[in-house]
C-alpha cells in the first residue's frame, strides 16, 4: 500500500477521512435494508424489486450527476450530495419506528438514497485526479478502495450485531450520525472549480460523454468486464435468505456474509500497491475477474460449510478490488479533465448500476432454480463472459498503459491547443467588428 497521498495531498485526506467514517455507516444500510424487506415481506421477488428501485434512480441520474460534476464547483455538489443522503437515512429511521413499517415508503427512501448516490459519486472520483497529481493517482484509488471495503468489514459486522442486539431504527441512526464527518471533510477541502473549457449540463453534453467511452476502447472494455461480473456474479441479494434459511445462522450471518466480503476487499487494498506498476492492466483486470468468478462459485458450492463459505466469498471480493482499482486508474488517467466527471458517471453507472441488476437477476434466478443454483450459475456465466471478452476486444489484454497514458495526453494537449486557436480567432474577430464598428461610427 502507498499512503504517499495521505501525507502530501491535504484535501484528499480530509475527504478520504471524512469518507471512511461514513462509509462504515452506508455500509450498516446496506445489510439493514434488504435485511428489513426481508423479514417484513418474505418474499424473494420483493426482494429483488428493492434492487430494481435503487436501479432506477441511478441510470436516471447518474449521466446527469457527471454532466453536472463537469460543469460546477465539485466541493459545492459534493456538500448538496452528502445533505440529501444523510435526510434519506433519517427518513429510514422515522419509518422504522413505525409499528409496521410501509414498505412503499422505504422502497421511496431507497429510490432518493440511490439518486443522490448517483450524482455524488461521479462528484467523487473525478475530483480525485484534482487532489492528487497523476503520478499519485493510482495510489489515492487504492486507498479509496481501503476505505470501501474496511467499512465493508466494519459496518456489516456492526450492521449484524447491531440486528442482533438493538433494532433496524438504531442502525440507521448510526448511519445517519456518521454523515457529520463527511459533511465537516467536505466544508473544510478548497474548492474545486469546473475546467475551463466545461460546458453546461446538457443532453449534448452527456452525449459527449458517451461517444468518447465508446471511441475509446480500453475505456470502454473496462465497463464491460464489470457489467459482465456484477450481472451474472453478484449474490449480495441472497445474503438475507442464505444466511436465515439455508446456512441456518440467523441475522448476525447476514452481517458476516458482508464482512467476509468486505474483509477480502480491504486486504486486497492492502496489497494493491503493485497495481501502480502494472504494464499491461486490461490483461490484469481480466485474471482478476476470472477469479473473481471461480471465487462466487465456491461460495454457491459450499453451504454445507459456512466458514468455507465466507472464505469464497472473501477470496472473490479481493479479486475484485485488484480489478476495480486497475479499471478505474484505466478510465481517469485515459480521461481528460473537462469530461472526467461525463466519464465517471458512466463508470459509476455501470459500478453502481450492474450489481443492482445482479442483485434482481440473482433473486429472480433464485425463486425459479433455488438460492444455491443461482449462485452457482450465476458464476459460470461470468467466468464464460470474461473469457468471451478476451477474445471480442483482444487490444484491451495488451493494452500498454505507458504508451495510452502519453498518447492520451498528447492528444489533450492538442485539444487545448486548438481550444487556444478557437479562443484567439474569436478574439481578433470581435476586434474586427468592433473596429469596422468605430470607422463607421
Amino acid at each position: 500500500m502507498d499512503s504517499t497521498p495521505l501525507r502530501l495531498d491535504r484535501d484528499f485526506r480530509l475527504l478520504w477521512t471524512g469518507q471512511a467514517i461514513t462509509t462504515v455507516g452506508r455500509m450498516i444500510t446496506s445489510v439493514v435494508l434488504p435485511y428489513q424487506v426481508y423479514v417484513l415481506t418474505g418474499d424473494l421477488l420483493i426482494l429483488g424489486a428493492l434492487s430494481l428501485v435503487q436501479l432506477v434512480p441511478i441510470l436516471a441520474f447518474a449521466l446527469g450527476g457527471g454532466a453536472i460534476a463537469d460543469a460546477v464547483d465539485r466541493r459545492r455538489l459534493l456538500l448538496v450530495t452528502q445533505l440529501g443522503l444523510a435526510a434519506s437515512s433519517v427518513a429510514l429511521v422515522l419509518l422504522a419506528t413505525l409499528p409496521a413499517p410501509p414498505i412503499l415508503g422505504i422502497f421511496a427512501a431507497a429510490f432518493a438514497q440511490a439518486g443522490f448516490g448517483a450524482v455524488d459519486q461521479p462528484a467523487r472520483a473525478s475530483a480525485l485526479p484534482r487532489l492528487v497529481p497523476p503520478e499519485r493517482l493510482p495510489a489515492a484509488i487504492s486507498l479509496s478502495q481501503i476505505v470501501f471495503n474496511g467499512a465493508a468489514v466494519i459496518g456489516p459486522a456492526l450492521g449484524g450485531v447491531l440486528l442482533s442486539l438493538t433494532s433496524v431504527a438504531a442502525c440507521y441512526f448510526v448511519d445517519v450520525v456518521t454523515f457529520a464527518a463527511a459533511i465537516t471533510a467536505v466544508l473544510l477541502i478548497q474548492p474545486i472549480p469546473p475546467h475551463p473549457s466545461a460546458v453546461r449540463p446538457s443532453l449534448r453534453a452527456v452525449k459527449e460523454g458517451l461517444r468518447f467511452a465508446r471511441r475509446r476502447r480500453p475505456v470502454l472494455a473496462t465497463f464491460i468486464v464489470d457489467i459482465n461480473a456484477m450481472v451474472f456474479g453478484s449474490p449480495r441479494s441472497l445474503f438475507a435468505p442464505l444466511a436465515l434459511d439455508v446456512f441456518r445462522v440467523g441475522p448476525a450471518g447476514v452481517g458476516l456474509m458482508s464482512a467476509a466480503a468486505g474483509l477480502g476487499g480491504f486486504v486486497a487494498s492492502i496489497l494493491s500497491g503493485w497495481t501502480a506498476h502494472v504494464r499491461r492492466p486490461g490483461l490484469a483486470v481480466l485474471v482478476a475477474v476470472g477469479f473473481w468468478s471461480l471465487g462466487i462459485v465456491g461460495f454457491g458450492l459450499a453451504t454445507f460449510s459456512f466458514p468455507l463459505a465466507l472464505l469464497f466469498l472473501a477470496i472473490a471480493a479481493g479479486a475484485d478490488v485488484f480489478s476495480a482499482v486497475l479499471r478505474s486508474s484505466i478510465v481517469q488517467l485515459l480521461t481528460p479533465d473537462a469530461l472526467r466527471g461525463r466519464v465517471s458517471s458512466i463508470h459509476i453507472l455501470v459500478v453502481t448500476g450492474g450489481p443492482r441488476i445482479g442483485d434482481a437477476e440473482a433473486s429472480a434466478a433464485a425463486a425459479l432454480l433455488g438460492t444455491q443454483l443461482s449462485v452457482v450459475t450465476g458464476g459460470l456465466l461470468s467466468l464464460v463472459g470474461v473469457v468471451l471478452l478476451r477474445f471480442a476486444m483482444p487490444e484491451f489484454a495488451w493494452l500498454d498503459m505507458a504508451d495510452a497514458t502519453a498518447a492520451a495526453a498528447q492528444e489533450e494537449a492538442g485539444h487545448e491547443a486548438d481550444d487556444r486557436a478557437h479562443e484567439a480567432r474569436a478574439a481578433r474577430a470581435a476586434s474586427e467588428a468592433l473596429r469596422e464598428l468605430e470607422e463607421v461610427e
